[in-house]
């Protein structure tokens, strides 16, 4: 490891930054390096503003993949380096906003319903019935699971926090068949070596195989079952603060996104339209 990259690790461990961001922005800045085969602490904002353009134009990457890439760059210029000005000329993307796909009660009943596996079908239970990230689902404990209190406990989820999410009796009655089968120790739901968690990728293959099994055309992945979670709150009544706290949510305005999804309120909502007079002699023929 070179001293630049050290002392960038270093800036990023000082600050609490999780071990995946960490990797993600020595990738990057590795990456820049490579990409115009000099040391990094050599180039300047001309060559940051090349780098992103190729990434956009060339790469065709998304704005996500930008908006992480230039956050990279900036790090290591204004904290590694001490220069500000380097990257803070450079724009900061716009990305689009879409609103995320969500499967209605009777589609998530068929997409849990759809693995025979009692582990995966376990997995995919808890992560919907809790609301989980795909890394706290992979990471539970089997202490996590407080039947005392009936809830799920999340150690050190994202921004590193603690939370608590409520445990579903109709859930527990699944893992404790769960566990009477498997005796799972330490790890709810271990991956090939028993004492070590079940990998993301892992969990990711087993969405993939509830999808295909289900038979569901809509695009499906393990954050859509948080989603779905969400959605499925807000339609039956609950406010939208209990809904930021069992998400983990630091901003009210990222919980608040659901508003946009939940269709109770828009059934429930009449169109102007409905409300218009028809013409005299009746409504026109299409």
């Amino acid at each position: 490891m070179t001293p630049l990259r050290r002392r960038m690790t270093e800036d990023l461990i000082l600050r609490n930054r999780s071990p995946k961001t960490i990797r993600a922005y020595i990738g990057w800045v590795a990456e820049f390096a490579r990409y115009f085969n000099a040391s990094p602490d050599g180039l300047g904002p001309e060559h940051v503003r090349s780098y992103l353009l190729h990434l956009v134009q060339e790469r065709q990457a998304s704005w996500n993949i930008y908006k992480q890439a230039r956050l990279a760059l900036q790090f290591f210029y204004s904290v590694t380096l001490g220069r500000d000005s380097v990257v803070a000329q450079i724009a900061r993307p716009k990305a689009p906003k879409k609103l995320p796909v969500v499967l209605s009660q009777d589609e998530m009943a068929r997409f849990l319903d759809a693995l025979q596996n009692p582990k995966h079908r376990a997995l995919l239970m808890t992560a919907y019935a809790g609301g989980l990230r795909l890394s706290e689902v992979a990471r539970l404990r089997v202490e996590d699971i407080d039947s005392a209190r009936m809830v799920i406990h999340i150690r050190q989820a994202k921004g590193h926090k603690d939370r608590d999410v409520m445990l579903s009796p109709r859930l527990l009655a699944v893992l404790r068949e769960y566990w009477t089968t498997y005796r799972p120790r330490p790890y709810l739901f271990p991956g090939r070596q028993p004492d070590r968690p079940i990998s993301l990728r892992t969990v990711q293959m087993v969405c993939e195989r509830a999808l295909a099994a289900s038979g569901l055309k809509k695009h499906v992945h393990m954050h859509t079952l948080r989603h779905s979670f969400a959605t499925h709150l807000l339609e039956s009544g609950t406010d939208l603060r209990t809904i930021q706290v069992l998400l983990g949510h630091h901003s009210f305005s990222t919980t608040a996104r659901y508003l946009h999804i939940a269709t109770a309120a828009l059934k429930s909502t009449r169109s102007p339209f409905d409300k218009l007079e028809p013409p005299p002699g009746g409504e026109a023929q299409p």
